[in-house]
C-alpha cells in the first residue's frame, strides 16, 4: 500500500471516528466499504475490529466519569456470548443478508422509538436481549453499532454518558471478536499493523467528536442521532 493511500485512509478514519465520537456510532459504516475494497472483506473486518477497539476505548476514557455502568453491564451479559457465536459463524453465513437484516431491524426500532413503543429496551430483559442481538449481528456482519446505539438512545442519557456507555459495550464486543478472529487465523501481522496505525486516527477522532457534543443541546443531539440512525439503516439495506 502506498504512503498516499495510507494518508487517505488515516484521514477517512479520523473523520469516521469524529462521527462515532459525536453520535456513538457510524464510523464502521463509512470505513467498512473502503477497507473491503482495498483489503478484501476477510481482512477488512478484523482490521476494522482493531480500529474500533482503540476508538471505543478512547471514547470510554474521555467519558469515563459519566458511564451508565448498570445498563452497560446488562447489555454486555447478552452481547459477549453471542458475539462469540456470531464471530465463529463469520466465515459461513451470507453477510449481505445479515447486514440488510440489521438495517430493517434498525428502522423498526427508530419508528418504535418515535411512537414511544421501546420502553422495554430500558428494562433488564430488554437490555439483555438487545445486547445479545447486537453482539451476534456484530460478529456476523462486522459491525452492528447503529443497533446498539438505538438501544442506548432509548435510555435518554446525556450525550457524553450515552457515547461513553455505548462505547464501553462496543469495546468489549470488539475485543471478544478479535480473540475469535485470531483463533481462526484472520488476524496476521498485516492486519495488526493496519489496525494499530489507523487506530491512532480513531483515537484522535474520538477526541474531536467529544468536543463537538459538549456544545450540542440535548434535544438537538437526539434529533441528529435519530437522523443518522435512519441514514445508516438505509445504507445497510441498499448497499449491503
Amino acid at each position: 500500500m502506498t504512503l498516499g493511500l495510507l494518508a487517505i485512509l488515516f484521514g477517512l478514519s479520523w473523520l469516521a471516528a469524529t462521527l462515532s465520537g459525536a453520535a456513538g456510532f457510524g464510523g464502521a459504516l463509512l470505513l467498512l466499504p473502503v477497507l473491503t475494497h482495498i483489503l478484501g472483506v476477510k481482512a477488512a473486518v478484523p482490521v476494522l475490529a482493531i480500529m474500533q477497539l482503540l476508538g471505543n476505548l478512547s471514547r470510554v476514557w474521555f467519558g469515563r466519569t459519566q458511564i451508565a455502568s448498570k445498563p452497560a453491564g446488562l447489555f454486555l451479559l447478552g452481547a459477549i456470548p453471542l458475539s462469540i457465536v456470531g464471530s465463529a459463524l463469520f466465515t459461513a453465513l451470507p453477510t449481505a443478508l445479515m447486514t440488510r437484516g440489521i438495517g430493517v431491524l434498525l428502522l423498526l426500532i427508530v419508528v418504535a422509538q418515535q411512537f414511544g413503543l421501546t420502553r422495554f429496551t430500558t428494562t433488564s430483559w430488554g437490555l439483555l436481549v438487545g445486547g445479545g442481538a447486537t453482539g451476534f449481528l456484530s460478529g456476523v456482519a462486522g459491525s452492528a453499532g447503529p443497533l446498539g446505539a438505538a438501544i442506548f438512545l432509548g435510555l435518554d442519557l446525556p450525550a457524553v454518558a450515552y457515547v461513553a456507555s455505548e462505547a464501553m459495550t462496543a469495546a468489549a464486543m470488539h475485543l471478544t471478536k478479535m480473540v475469535v478472529y485470531q483463533r481462526y487465523a484472520l488476524i496476521g501481522l498485516r492486519e495488526l499493523q493496519y489496525g494499530l496505525f489507523l487506530g491512532v486516527a480513531m483515537i484522535l477522532g474520538s477526541w474531536t467528536g467529544k468536543r463537538l457534543i459538549e456544545h450540542l443541546p440535548k434535544a438537538t443531539f437526539r434529533r441528529v442521532v435519530t437522523l443518522l440512525l435512519v441514514l445508516s439503516a438505509l445504507q445497510l439495506i441498499v448497499f449491503a
